[in-house]
């Protein structure tokens, strides 16, 4: 009997020294909000994230009116390392003007970005949250180590083709991109934090600064929802959008959403709804398990579990 309560007490201890890889047992997607998030999907694992959207717009200088759609695709692959992601990011955009301005209608790829993501810190890395036997109160204590975040970056580029309308010059260009990325868990983490700091359209006429704040609850284990901030700012043009959702878990592999969205200017205002999905294939994904050293830790569980056995 007391051999049994040892093997339990090591158990437990030795539990949190198994760290796994980055792939998740459920799906994780950017969508249906516009943030990267800090983790990449796992090594050998694809992911499509797609979705249309209509769109409403009202200029109160220049008085026009513009309605259209789009549609948006992201290709996340992991290859080579569990840290690294490649990204292909591309979105189409329709758009009818009345009164016609300088011409009634404008159609284009509005964005192709070709990147990628490193992870270059994470803070579940080496961590060994112990465990307290004898107090549920000390193990639900509040943990200063989840204000610690995952941190990433993105490298990438712009690429237009000549005469694009969504575009400020009327030549075929590419121009990098570059976004430090932030990623907290909070609480149980239902509670995900993310943060996005970007420099875009590098080395042109206009470059663009942004973020992008998102804060995502996890309400069960189908459902969630979010809030998110985005901002950019240029010579060419500049805006605050709010944007709020939800997303639906079918099953592990694939995921439905819906999003609002909306400028907080009126030159123009913007108002844009969409409905997309997730879906990923990960049949060739092997389990990344990695031991932690805790030191200190190992010689604490050992003692504890020595005292349990004499008790």
């Amino acid at each position: 009997m007391y051999k049994i309560k040892s093997l339990l007490f090591a158990a437990i201890f030795i539990l949190p020294l198994l760290h796994y890889g980055q792939h998740t047992d459920q799906i994780n997607s950017n969508r249906p909000g516009e943030t990267m998030s800090a983790y990449s999907v796992g090594k050998s694992v694809i992911q499509v994230e797609s979705g249309i959207y209509g769109i409403q717009e009202n200029h109160s200088i220049l008085n026009y009116d513009a309605s259209g759609f789009g549609i948006d695709l992201t290709l996340r692959y992991g290859m080579f390392l569990e840290r690294l992601e490649f990204i292909a990011d591309v979105q189409y955009q329709y758009e009818f003007f009345n009164p016609a301005i300088a011409f009634p209608e404008k159609s284009a790829f509005k964005q192709t970005i070709l990147g990628a993501k490193y992870l270059i810190y994470d803070p579940f890395k080496n961590y060994e949250k112990n465990v307290n036997v004898y107090s549920w109160k000390a193990n639900h204590a509040f943990n200063w180590h989840q204000f610690i975040p995952a941190v990433s970056v993105f490298a990438g580029a712009n690429f237009f083709l000549a005469d694009n309308p969504y575009y400020f010059s009327p030549d075929a260009a590419i121009s990098p991109k570059v976004a430090l990325i932030t990623q907290n868990h909070f609480g149980d983490g239902s509670w995900v934090f993310v943060t996005n700091i970007i420099a875009d359209y590098i080395g042109t006429d206009y470059p663009s600064y942004g973020y992008g704040i998102t804060l995502t609850k996890g309400f069960s284990r189908k459902w969630s929802g979010f809030v998110e901030n985005q901002g950019y700012k240029s010579d060419f043009y500049s805006d605050t959008i709010v944007r709020g959702g939800a997303a639906y878990l079918i099953h592990d592999d694939l995921q439905v959403d819906a999003s609002i969205s909306t400028s907080l200017k009126d030159t123009p205002s913007i108002l844009y709804g969409g409905i997309g999905f997730s879906w990923r294939y990960d049949a060739g994904y092997k389990e990344v398990r990695m031991k932690v050293d805790t030191g200190d830790s190992d010689k604490k569980a050992q003692r504890r579990a020595k005292k349990t056995k004499k008790g």
